[in-house]
């Protein structure tokens, strides 16, 4: 695990003090990119400071974005937090301990390439809501008592940037994988090529790509692997066309 490729999302955090506490639990576990999906502007800097104490450079260094697809775009994995599960809520949602193995597959080792990853965390209040879920690849969950299960935010993040600590050995694939603005074309090219020969009416272009985003993501595709998928189903398209439409 290469702790410097794991970043933190938090996506319109309300109250100052929980990102500070969030700059606190990062710290303890080695972490050091933050992204914020909001404007410093809205802010108290000396609210955040009083609960960062000694993390204060991750909230002087915090970037600033207008989304989550944005803030995540140069990750090869972006992982949404949720303790809520339905149609719209990734289907499977990996245990804490289970995205921090996958996660020490992709981001490599201080020595090894590898490939940045997203930890994405909602709005105190409302958490992830549905459209934010379906930016992230996958699902996190973290379980917790049925009669009280809301966490605060920096106790996820706390709990999520401890498993990725422990998971610091873990031996990296041996390359680095695409990033989410890379796979994009893959996607794309996928989609496009399923559309040509029928397969789906433009209605479900878009559950495909989550489909293929989701499932791709999770697989940390090289760049020749990439490539290959691309071609493999533009061919597909192009041997449709010419048995379609033959000369």
């Amino acid at each position: 695990m290469n702790l410097e490729n794991i970043a933190v999302i938090l996506v319109n955090p309300e109250e100052s003090r929980n990102v500070g506490a969030v700059c606190r639990a990062m710290a303890n576990c080695g972490l050091s990119d933050l992204r914020i999906v909001g404007k410093k502007e809205s802010f108290d800097d000396e609210h955040v400071r009083r609960l960062a104490i000694h993390a204060c450079s991750i909230w002087e260094n915090a970037v600033f974005y207008d989304s989550i697809t944005s803030a995540s775009s140069d990750c090869a994995l972006s992982a949404g937090t949720t303790r809520r599960r339905g149609k719209k809520r990734k289907g499977k949602l990996l245990l804490p301990e289970e995205f921090s193995d996958l996660a020490g597959k992709i981001t490599g080792t201080a020595g090894s390439p590898g490939a940045k990853v997203a930890a994405v965390f909602g709005n105190e209040r409302t958490g992830l809501l549905d459209e934010e879920l379906q930016e992230c690849t996958m699902g996190v969950t973290i379980p917790s008592s049925d009669g009280f299960p809301s966490l605060n935010l920096s106790h996820a993040v706390q709990i999520i940037s401890y498993h990725l600590f422990r998971q610091q050995q873990t031996v990296s694939p041996g390359y680095s994988p695409v990033n989410l603005e890379r796979l994009e074309t893959t996607i794309k090219t996928i989609s496009s090529s399923l559309q040509k020969t029928g397969f789906f009416k433009i209605a479900g272009k878009n559950d495909m790509e989550i489909f293929w985003r989701s499932i791709l993501s999770r697989s940390a595709l090289s760049e020749g692997e990439a490539t290959r998928i691309e071609k493999i189903f533009s061919k597909i398209a192009g041997l449709f066309e010419k048995h379609t439409n033959p000369i």
